[in-house]
């Protein structure tokens, strides 16, 4: 691929995917790790491990959630709204004039899953590394320390569920394509499902070797 573009391409694309696997990795570890492991150790544990552990794991979540969200706007535009030669507006892969909706499935599915990504970004930057930054300092007590656990916790799983559904439309343009309400809905509970069934193991397995 010797022009600019096709390598250009190719770099965000892969700087998106990497950027992805340590948001995303970093997320399953919160939910189907830690959630778990700070459930079985007492307060003089947490205040021991804690401060080593979290900033460490948070510094990587929350850059990894902005690196991938910022990739993937690029890599929308050089996909879905920039035709080489010729300049930026929709492209063959975004827009279908001749079609039942002015949008091909394929930009669907991708909208589909930036959606969700966008509200998991928004979630991890704006709710989640807030009040985990507060809970670390030490600016909660008492009741208002358990409230702004159990909000961090709630938002966190809200992204967790959405991670299923979201990685299907990232996949789906490329890799399958066809899309209809049905199809929408089928895979995005697949995907649901999957992470419902891994958070309720999450207290059992691993538990010995």
């Amino acid at each position: 691929m010797p022009d600019l573009y096709s390598n250009l391409n190719l770099i965000v694309r892969w700087l998106h995917v990497i950027a992805g696997i340590t948001w995303i990795g970093h997320l399953y570890f919160f939910n189907f790790v830690n959630v778990p492991f700070q459930a079985a150790i007492d307060d003089a544990t947490k205040k021991g491990v804690n401060p080593q552990l979290l900033p460490r794991a948070l510094w990587w979540f929350r850059w990894g959630a902005m690196i991938t969200f910022l990739a993937g706007l690029i890599l929308f535009t050089l996909n879905y709204m920039y035709v080489p030669g010729v300049g930026f507006g929709p492209t063959s892969l975004f827009s279908d004039p001749g079609g039942a909706t002015p949008f091909t499935s394929r930009a669907i599915w991708i909208m589909f899953g930036m959606l969700l990504g966008t509200i998991m970004w928004f979630n991890v930057w704006f709710i989640i590394w807030p009040t985990q930054r507060k809970i670390l300092s030490g600016q909660f007590q008492g009741d208002d320390l358990a409230k702004a656990r159990k909000k961090a916790l709630h938002v966190s799983r809200v992204n967790t569920y959405l991670s299923g559904p979201m990685l299907f439309g990232m996949l789906a343009p490329a890799h399958y394509g066809a899309l209809n309400v049905v199809t929408l809905i089928v895979f995005a509970a697949i995907g649901a499902l999957a992470i419902w069934g891994a958070i309720k193991s999450s207290y059992s397995v691993g538990t010995s070797v």
